[in-house]
């Protein structure tokens, strides 16, 4: 039996769809029934229905799976909220618009219309940008630190000891019922949170060590507080404790404890017993003691058995206290009290204090005797830096005359003593402190005194700048120097000191201002007056208008000698050369005028130098005849590009026989260099000449251990293999110590052949006798290959920014610096 191939009508059901305007339907809509079923032709010439047409059945509503909601961020839960808001209030502003009923204007009923109803509503509104407090607790699990700062509370939460402890506290007091530590925002993490684990793993979960609940309303603290035996830092301040728990000293792991601006009145007894604290902050209170060797007092038999205990049972925390008063201490601030020198109990006086605050406290209430007993212990403390008691009750009798005297020394390491404000003068401390090693000054400023150096502040406090005081202190000591040389010479008392002080060192403006060189017209007529007598001995007088102008050598030669030994070049201590830059020669107009000649007006990049120095770019002969020559480390000639030249005696191989270090920076050179060889007298024979740099170089300096060619002209033409191997390698024959430092950034460098075959030495050898170099600069160069050969170089520093090579890649030396380089390029040899 053949199957018909006519499709048969199928009783379905009529179902309308308003998915599909029946104006645009070009076939049959398959809702409507067929006419008759001897007209098959119809159906077999329908379009087929296109999916956008196609009949949507709805799914049952029974078996449809709940959407998850996404998981919102920090910003995007926000934001939504501020919409909501958004929302909330123009919904309420076109009820105001379209009238109300009931007319009360603004408000929907009476109860908005209570201002303390609004009041309570704005403050039931949580704050957006910050989580909630037992979310805050919930996420210091993991983190091991909690801050709870700025939130009104009127203690700590217990909700803190239950999660991390799971230790419900005793209530307080001063606490009928805590406020809610949930927000709303908590009920839609926690449904997000679904089928997650709440909190940390038991590995991820740490132990509390920084607690921060400073700037609340807390009056009392839990004594369950104690069971928290990690904490390392508690941040009490700007509350209203009024007293601690005796439990409060069981934290023996406190390095930090504030509890400065709050109303405590005493401290527990065992407080001053904690081993590891630092830093103890008890300003602002209404302490009226400090009782460091009470808890100590007792019998040794007593203290002996409380020095180590457990807080309770089998596995509770072992609690280990000090056997002295706080015996890592270092900073004490106790300002702002109601603290006297005899409720003080200095003799058992924390022995590692650096810094001690006694400010605004009533010392010499009651016995005025105890402050100079209690002065005089803080004298003993070995590392005591900064003592301060401001505004104090304190005065002269504070500070006897011997105390500074006696046998024992006396405030060794003081650097501040601050006394502003307070009855103590200034001739009471200078008569009880003149005995101490530091150098005493009475002017304070912002910064840290140096050392060997006591800082002390009397009466009103002025603060003056580090400039304002060395001013002064330089002219009362050109002052006293004007003096004493006027009395040994006889003279008047009233001498210039500028004309006096001849051991002072001046600035170079001070030196261009007596030589009349501020202006333009002073340097030109200077420059002038040096050409004139060095025209009137070379030509005659007869044949003046004949011959040439001197060249620069023969003119700034002779004055150089010495100028080059003034200190604003010459250095001393570290025996460095530094000569001022000298910029190119400018293109003047062609009806410009200058009595000065060509040749020696020099001027500088910056317009003022001292036109008797040389002007060369590396100017040997001058510097080979100074009596520093021998012993001259350091040679700095940097942007000196006004004459490109390098000045050579006739005699002598090795100039210079110390340089270690040889700084070109940015004076232009390339390959060649123009060469002049001056005799003792002058004169120049030839006039010039072209020669190599780097073998000049190399021969010239034989101890060179830096070199720096940075931001010149250089190519790789110059960089033969025979020309680095004398300049970079050790020869013992020719007393070279081998370079370490090669500078060669910011030139004309294209290829490195050079240098790879250098590499080759190390082919088969871990190390090359002669070899010393650590460091090679190569950036800003137009490099485009590296040689994979170059990784076998021993070196630590190893620089090649900005070059047009693109392998390696960059990331390859950003993220392992010189070894991962060196490494990737020996990976490309094997």
């Amino acid at each position: 039996m053949k199957m018909s191939r006519i499709p048969q009508p199928s009783p379905r059901p009529t179902v309308k769809t308003t998915l599909v305007p029946p104006s645009r339907s070009r076939a049959p809509s398959p809702s409507k029934p067929a006419a008759s079923a001897s007209s098959p032709r119809v159906r077999t010439k329908s379009v087929p229905k296109s999916p956008s047409k196609a009949i949507r059945r709805p799914p049952p509503v029974g078996n449809e799976p709940p959407v998850p909601k996404p998981i919102l961020s920090i910003k995007e839960a926000v934001a939504l909220k501020r919409a909501e808001a958004r929302k909330a209030v123009s919904t309420s502003s076109s009820r105001v618009g379209l009238g109300n009923s009931a007319g009360f204007g603004d408000f929907e009923n009476l109860e908005d219309a209570d201002p303390v109803v609004a009041k309570k509503n704005e403050e039931e509104t949580p704050e957006l940008g910050r989580w909630s407090v037992k979310e805050t607790i919930e996420r210091a699990r993991s983190t091991g630190a909690i801050n709870l700062s700025s939130r009104s509370l009127p203690c700590i939460p217990s909700a803190l000891f239950d999660i991390h402890l799971g230790v419900t506290p005793d209530p307080l007091k001063s606490v009928a019922s805590e406020p809610p530590i949930s927000s709303p925002t908590d009920a839609s993490s926690s449904s997000r949170r679904t089928g997650q684990r709440e909190g940390p793993a038991w590995f991820e979960a740490q132990d509390l060590h920084v607690l921060k609940v400073w700037n609340n309303d807390i009056v009392e603290i839990q004594h369950e507080i104690s069971l928290f035996g990690s904490l390392k830092t508690v941040d009490l301040h700007q509350n209203k404790i009024v007293l601690l728990p005796d439990t409060f000293a069981d934290l023996t792991a406190l390095t930090t404890l504030d509890l400065s601006h709050n109303s405590l009145a005493a401290l527990p007894s065992n407080i001053f017993a904690l081993p590891n604290l630092t830093v103890m902050n008890l300003s602002h209170n209404a302490l009226s003691e400090l009782s460091f060797g009470a808890r100590f007092s007792k019998s040794s038999s007593q203290k002996a058995r409380n020095d180590t205990f457990s807080s309770g049972g089998f596995f509770g925390p072992v609690i280990t206290r000090a056997s002295s008063p706080l015996p890592r201490l270092s900073v004490l601030d106790v300002s702002h009290n109601k603290l006297t020198a005899s409720t003080i109990d200095h003799a058992n006086l924390p022995p590692l204090i650096t810094k001690a605050d006694f400010a605004a406290n009533p010392l010499a209430l009651g016995d005025s005797n105890s402050t100079s007993v209690f002065i005089r212990a803080l004298s003993h403390l070995d590392l005591l830096k900064e003592l301060r008691c401001e505004t104090a009750d304190i005065g002269d009798d504070a500070f006897p005359s011997d105390l500074s005297t006696s046998k024992t020394h006396c405030f060794p390491r003081l650097q501040i003593l601050d006394m502003g404000e307070t009855r103590a003068t200034m001739e009471g401390l200078q008569s009880a402190l003149s005995g101490l090693k530091q150098d005493i000054t009475y002017d304070f400023t912002t910064e840290q005194p140096p050392e060997g150096t006591l800082r002390v502040s009397v009466g009103k406090k002025v603060v003056r700048e580090a400039w304002e005081i060395e001013a002064e202190r330089r002219v009362k000591s050109r002052v006293s120097k004007s003096v004493a040389d006027a009395e040994r010479t006889g003279g008047s008392s009233k001498t210039d000191v500028g004309q006096n002080n001849a051991d002072v060192v001046k600035e170079a403006w001070e030196i261009e201002a007596e030589q009349g060189l501020l202006t333009e017209g002073g340097r030109r007529r200077a420059r002038a007056a040096a050409a004139m007598p060095a025209a009137d001995i070379a030509t005659p007088s007869s044949l003046i208008g004949h011959g040439r102008p001197p060249t620069p050598a023969s003119t700034s030669q002779p004055l150089s000698s010495t100028s080059l030994t003034n200190p604003q070049y010459y250095h001393a201590t570290t025996q460095t050369l530094t000569l001022p830059p000298l910029s190119a020669p400018t293109k003047s107009h062609a009806r410009s005028f200058s009595l000065a000649t060509p040749f020696s007006s020099a001027p500088s990049s910056q317009g003022k130098t001292d036109f008797a120095l040389p002007t060369l770019t590396l100017p040997l002969v001058a510097i080979s005849a100074q009596p520093f020559a021998q012993t001259l480390k350091i040679l700095v000639l940097r942007n000196r590009k006004f004459d490109l030249c390098i000045s050579l005696p006739t005699t002598g191989e090795v100039l210079l026989p110390s340089l270690e270090e040889l700084v070109l920076d940015g004076c232009g050179f390339g390959d060649q260099v123009s060469v002049t060889h001056q005799t003792d007298t002058g004169t120049t024979t030839p006039p010039r000449s072209n020669d190599t740099l780097l073998p000049l170089l190399t021969r010239f300096f034989p101890s060179l251990r830096t070199l720096d060619l940075s931001y010149n002209a250089l190519t790789s033409a110059s960089l033969r293999q025979d020309i680095l191997s004398s300049l970079i390698l050790a020869d013992n024959s020719n007393s070279r110590k081998g370079l370490r430092h090669l500078r060669l950034r910011g030139n004309r460098i294209d290829e490195l052949d050079a240098f790879q075959g250098i590499a080759d030495l190390f082919k088969g050898n871990r190390s090359v006798p002669d070899w010393k170099l650590e460091e090679l600069d190569l950036r800003d160069n137009e490099i485009s290959k590296l040689p994979a050969e170059l990784g076998l170089l021993p070196l630590d520093v190893f620089l090649v920014d900005g070059n047009l090579f693109r392998i390696p890649q960059r990331k390859v030396w950003e993220r392992e610096g010189t070894r991962g380089l060196l490494s990737w390029l020996r990976g490309r040899l094997e």
